[in-house]
């Protein structure tokens, strides 16, 4: 097994007035300038904080939503700099660039114990360039910022990127308590799982889950699958669908999936009863049908009462459980039961619970849960699907002792 420098006590003991570079992950929604969502950097606070109080320069990087490589107005992080001061409870000085006039001088500074936002690392070409020389020159400027790395932006660890992986070759570095816990925990879900363990899967599209539908079936003693990608899944067993969203290209796939579950002994659940409406939106007239008898002109948006209540029994014994992808529509009342269902079942779970980000991670707190019922939220849906496909990840690799 692979050993990472970690934020531990020793690594504390080093850091006092030393520039310490933390790549975080910031991508919050927003409204405007309103960010409707800060769980992102509530869960970026614990280690911001612990370097802070250990007397570090605490020099924060992250991205938010996708600029093209340029600055861009909608995308800046002034928002999450004022939400993140409140949160430590201490004004966050916030440069204007990332690399430039602006981020030097706010370095330079920054006063031991002090904490400084730098602007939108992807307003900067360097930091998603496939090129190695000029994702390198960008990483290069990041690091003349600071002593030390900490990467802690679990969202991101999936993405060769100047800030999560080259930067991490030019400096001593160090794992982040996020990241650290984000790993732990799914290493628990890979490596030795409590049985029964079952895997919850929705979103839209089978394409995005192949991996690691193909991965768990071989490790995951029931998959219960909803939300969009269960109609290629019922167009597989002969199903009319409708206007529902179907991957034609991956029937073949999931039929294949179907008929290994059956061989290998994996029970795969799909909804008995659908909900469904003519059309899209918070106006539309939702009523509940048969999984198999679907109207050709209708549209599915949510597993039915009847397949809720199925995920929630096939739950209940559960002792390992991964959810990713909510089972509907669930920003629209009329199609967030069968999410709502899945979620409630997750808070009875004796033993581990893990809600897989991403949408999962929004329609937990939409929905108005507590989120100290689930055993873990990760912040990263996209880095704990390709870990769970079995794929190294580049920014978690790059930090192995």
């Amino acid at each position: 097994m692979a050993t990472y420098n970690v934020l531990d006590d020793a690594f504390l003991s080093t850091v006092a007035g030393k520039r310490v570079l933390v790549r975080s992950d910031l991508n919050v929604p927003l409204d405007g300038t309103t960010i409707t969502d800060d769980g992102r950097i509530r869960a970026s606070v614990p280690t911001i904080r612990k370097l802070a109080d250990a007397g570090a320069r605490v020099v924060v990087t992250a991205h938010l939503g996708r600029p093209k490589g340029e600055p861009d107005p909608a995308y800046s992080l002034a928002p999450v700099s004022a939400r993140l001061g409140d949160l430590l409870g201490d004004e966050v000085a916030f440069a204007s660039d990332t690399v430039g006039e602006s981020a030097q001088g706010v370095v330079a500074g920054l006063a031991d114990g002090k904490v400084a936002l730098l602007e939108n690392v992807r307003f900067n070409a360097g930091e998603t360039s496939k090129d190695d020389a000029e994702r390198g020159a960008f990483a290069d400027e990041l690091a003349a910022l600071a002593d030390v790395f900490v990467s802690d932006g679990f969202g991101v660890v999936h993405r060769k990127q100047a800030s999560v992986y080259d930067v991490a070759q030019r400096l001593p570095h160090a794992m982040g308590l996020l990241v650290a816990a984000e790993i732990d925990v799914l290493r628990r879900l890979t490596e030795s799982p409590e049985r029964p363990y079952a895997v919850v899967l929705g979103g839209s599209k089978v394409s995005d889950k192949l991996g690691v539908i193909d991965n768990l079936l071989g490790k995951a003693d029931r998959l219960l699958i909803g939300g969009g990608m269960v109609f290629t899944f019922l167009k597989a067993q002969g199903h009319e669908v409708g206007k529902s969203l179907l991957e034609e290209d991956q029937v073949q796939t999931c039929l294949d999936y179907l008929d290994r579950a059956e061989r290998t002994g994996v029970e795969i659940l799909l909804p008995t009863d659908v909900v469904v409406a003519d059309s899209f939106g918070d106006e539309a007239s939702a009523r509940t049908v048969a999984a198999d008898a679907i109207p050709a002109d209708a549209l599915g948006l949510d597993i039915g009462p009847d397949s809720g209540d199925a995920f929630a029994a096939a739950l209940a014994d559960a002792r390992t459980v991964f959810w990713n992808g909510p089972m509907g529509v669930f920003e629209v009342p009329a199609f967030a039961d069968g999410t709502r269902a899945v979620a409630q079942a997750l808070t009875g779970i004796v033993g581990l619970s893990v809600v897989g980000g991403g949408d999962s991670a929004a329609a937990v707190r939409t929905l108005g849960f507590d989120e100290a019922a689930f055993g873990h939220i990760s912040t990263g849906g996209g880095a704990s699907l390709e870990y769970l496909e079995g794929k190294e990840l580049p920014g978690i690799t790059v930090l192995e002792s």
